[in-house]
């Protein structure tokens, strides 16, 4: 997608980090570029608005679910594992009964 002029962050580069645009996982100088970019071009600017709209209606038809107490446990320690860099079981964390290794 692009509106064919040139800019100085490319359409392909917003389209990229969209969604860390969108949950604010980013620096505020890409974030400035970002704006930016948006200002000068339309069908990202577009991309912007419906990628936002979904991420709201997501939130207000799925936001209030309660994850269950073990699986966020079992998730989180998978985290910690992976940012330790030790190494992770290759079974799925969230069965009851993980396969035999």
């Amino acid at each position: 997608m692009s509106c064919g002029e040139p800019h100085e962050t490319e359409c392909s580069e917003v389209l990229d980090h969209l969604y860390e645009f969108l949950d604010h996982e980013m620096p505020d100088s890409d974030c400035t570029k970002f704006e930016t970019h948006f200002g000068e071009c339309n069908p990202c600017l577009e991309k912007y608005g419906l990628e936002q709209a979904v991420k709201k209606l997501v939130k207000r038809c799925c936001g209030s679910d309660d994850v269950p107490t073990d699986l966020r446990s079992k998730v989180m320690g998978r985290i910690e594992l992976i940012r330790s860099g030790q190494a992770v079981p290759d079974h799925d964390v969230t069965a009851d009964n993980p396969a035999p290794g």
